[in-house]
C-alpha cells in the first residue's frame, strides 16, 4: 500500500513538470510570435520608407537631368558667345592703326579701289581658275579612333574614288586600305583594311593619294618624293627633292620635314629650310613627273605650327594656341596675292584632343580629313569666293 502512495506521489509530480514544460514553451511561442509581428510590421514600415525615398530620388533625378540639360544648353550659348567675341577681338587686332587725317575725295578711293581689283582678277584669271577660300568651319565629326597619336587619313582626292587610306604612325612602309569612308567606320580597328606594302618606307605625316597613286615621303640621306601605282603595286616615278638642308617643316610634329598637299590645282609640298628655318616654304609639283613647277617662301613662321593645307593655291597654317583644345588658321599665304592676313577670314577649330598631326584637304568634298591624338576626325569647311573680300 505504502509503494503505491509513492507511485501515485511520482506520477503526480512528473505530471506537474511536464505541465510547468509546456505552459514555459506556450509564453515562448507567444514572445517569438510577439517579436514576428513586430519585425513584420517594422518590415513593411521601412518596406514602405523606401518606396517612398525611391520616388523622391527619382523625382528628384528627373528634376538634375532637366536642370543639367539648361546648364549645358546656357554653357553652349555662353561658349558660342565666348567664341564670337575672341574672333572680334582678333580681327579687331588685325586691323591697320588710326588712318591719317587727309582729306581725300570718295570717288579717287572708289577709283583707285576698282582699279586694284581688277588688277588682281586680271592676274589671278592667268595662274588659276580656281577663286574659292575658307569662310569657316561648318561641322565636326569624330569618326573614330585608331592606331597611334600621329598618323595621316585621306580619301583618294581624284575624281571617282571613294577608297581611304591610313598611315598609321610617322615611320612605317605599308598602307591600309578601305573601300570607302563607311567601311572604315564600321571596321573593328584595320581589321577590314586590305593592307598594301610599300618598297620603301615612309616618313612624317606628309603622305597623298592623288588618282590612285600614293605620293608618301622617303627620307634616308635625302628627301625623295615617291610616287606609288596603287593598282598596279609598282613604283611609277620619284624624284629628290632639289633643296638642301630641309629641317621639320611644323615645330609641333617634327616627324615632319615635308607635307605634301593636294587641292583643285593639283600637288604641292610644304617644306623648311635651314637657311630659312624660322618660315614655311611653298611649291608646286607635277604630278606625272614630280618636277617643280614655282617655289615660294612664305611669312608663315614654323614655331607653334600643328600642320597645314592648301586650297585653290592658298596655304592655310594651322597653329596651337594658348588655350587647351583650340587652335586656329593663323596665317595664309596666296600664291596668285588675292588673300592677304588681314583681308582672310578668321578660322577656329572647334575642342580637340591634342593637336593636329596632319590636314588633308579634298577638292571634291571640300572636307578637311584630321587626324588627331589617334582620333579621325572629318571637318566640314563652308567656302566663299576670294573675289568676295
Amino acid at each position: 500500500m505504502r509503494g503505491l502512495v509513492v507511485l501515485v506521489t511520482l506520477a503526480c509530480f512528473a505530471t506537474a513538470q511536464h505541465q510547468a514544460l509546456i505552459d514555459y514553451l506556450e509564453r515562448r511561442l507567444l514572445a517569438i510570435e510577439d517579436r514576428i509581428s513586430l519585425w513584420h510590421e517594422q518590415t513593411t514600415r521601412y518596406a514602405s520608407e523606401l518606396r517612398e525615398l525611391k520616388q523622391q530620388m527619382v523625382s528628384q533625378l528627373e528634376t538634375l537631368d532637366k536642370e543639367k540639360e539648361a546648364l549645358r544648353m546656357n554653357l553652349d550659348g555662353v561658349g558660342t558667345r565666348v567664341d564670337r567675341v575672341e574672333r572680334e577681338l582678333d580681327y579687331l587686332e588685325t586691323q591697320n592703326g588710326a588712318q591719317p587725317c587727309v582729306d581725300v575725295d570718295d570717288k579717287l578711293i572708289e577709283q583707285q579701289v576698282t582699279l586694284v581689283k581688277e588688277k588682281q582678277k586680271a592676274k589671278y584669271s592667268k595662274l588659276s581658275d580656281c577663286s574659292d577660300m575658307i569662310s569657316s568651319i561648318k561641322a565636326m565629326k569624330i569618326l573614330k579612333r585608331v592606331g597611334g597619336p600621329k598618323g595621316v587619313w585621306s580619301k583618294d582626292t581624284g575624281r571617282g574614288s571613294g577608297k581611304v587610306y591610313i598611315f598609321n604612325g610617322t615611320d612605317d612602309d605599308t598602307i591600309h586600305e578601305f573601300s570607302s569612308v563607311q567601311d572604315f567606320a564600321r571596321s573593328l580597328g584595320l581589321s577590314l583594311a586590305k593592307t598594301i606594302k610599300l618598297p620603301s618606307a615612309w616618313k612624317g605625316t606628309g603622305h597623298v593619294v592623288y588618282d590612285n597613286h600614293a605620293y608618301y615621303i622617303n627620307q634616308v640621306d635625302e628627301i625623295t618624293v615617291v610616287k606609288y601605282d596603287m593598282k598596279n603595286n609598282s613604283v611609277t616615278d620619284s624624284a629628290v627633292f632639289p633643296v638642301q638642308d630641309h629641317v621639320p617643316v611644323y615645330s609641333l610634329t617634327p616627324e615632319t620635314v615635308m607635307d605634301l598637299a593636294v587641292d583643285e590645282e593639283g600637288l604641292w609640298a610644304i617644306y623648311s629650310t635651314r637657311q630659312n628655318d624660322r618660315h614655311i616654304s611653298l611649291a608646286k609639283m607635277d604630278t606625272n613627273l614630280l618636277d617643280i613647277e614655282q617655289m615660294w617662301d612664305t611669312n608663315c613662321p614654323r614655331e607653334n605650327a600643328e600642320a597645314a593645307f592648301v586650297i585653290c593655291g592658298t596655304l592655310y597654317v594651322v597653329y596651337n594656341t594658348k588655350q587647351p583644345g583650340r587652335s586656329r588658321v593663323q596665317c595664309v599665304f596666296d600664291v596668285n596675292d588675292m588673300v592677304t592676313n588681314e583681308e582672310a577670314p578668321l578660322v577656329y577649330f572647334p575642342k580637340r584632343y591634342g593637336a593636329h598631326s596632319s590636314l588633308k584637304y579634298n577638292p571634291q568634298e571640300q572636307l578637311l580629313y584630321a587626324w588627331d591624338d589617334g582620333y579621325q576626325i572629318l571637318y566640314k569647311l563652308i567656302m566663299k569666293k576670294k573675289l568676295e573680300i
